[in-house]
């Protein structure tokens, strides 16, 4: 069975003043789903790369959780982590998915920004995507309005906030709802997977 490598967030636990990596466990279950093994790459930039260039995986997957430091947030080494595995990938031409703030990266690595929005948390709403019309869940501040010329728009929600994308030139793709979230794996999160790892 192929790896994909996941990222994770980062924890802060005061009272043992420790720096905690971790991951949703429905991310387990839905990538085994889609015909993967999980491993989680810890945010220490040498040696998430590290771990890469040994496992050679199918893919990448950056997940959920933690805003950018830009936006405010307070992982610095989990935006340097990702930073140099989506630089090794591209380099490599490994696949990227980047989920809510993984796309949210994606876009911000390759010079976009990212603008504040409203109805996006704890939320559901319909959209098109490639063509068909479904739904999906959200949980995000911040979104994408305006992508870079370097990318194509795969969804958007109805009030114009782009909800998937794909680069023109590499395997990296970005999607801003949460395909582990969901109580049931979906059969068009699972092909959005498999498509994307196996360059189909």
């Amino acid at each position: 069975m192929k790896i994909v490598l996941l990222s994770q967030r980062v924890e802060v636990v005061e009272s043992y003043g420790e720096r905690r990596d971790c991951l949703d466990q429905n991310w387990s279950r839905f990538v085994m789903d889609c015909g993967y093994a999980p491993v989680a790459a810890p945010n220490h930039a040498a040696v998430a790369v590290d771990i890469l260039a040994m496992l050679n995986p199918a893919g990448l997957i950056f997940t959920g959780g933690n805003d950018l430091v830009a936006y405010g947030g307070a992982a610095p080494e989990r935006d340097e982590t990702e930073r140099r595995l989506l630089e090794y990938a591209i380099a490599e031409n490994l696949p990227v998915l980047g989920v809510c703030r993984g796309m949210q990266f994606i876009h911000c690595f390759f010079g976009g920004v990212l603008q504040k929005v409203e109805g996006h948390t704890a939320a559901r709403h319909r959209l098109r995507f490639k063509g068909e019309e479904t739904e999906v869940n959200s949980y995000h501040n911040y979104g994408v309005t305006k992508l870079q010329s370097d990318f194509l728009p795969l969804a958007a929600s109805g009030d114009g906030i782009i909800e998937a994308m794909r680069h023109k030139s590499y395997a990296v793709m970005g999607v801003m709802w949460h395909p582990e979230r969901e109580e049931k794996s979906r059969k068009r999160d699972i092909e959005i997977i498999q498509s994307l790892m196996e360059g189909i």
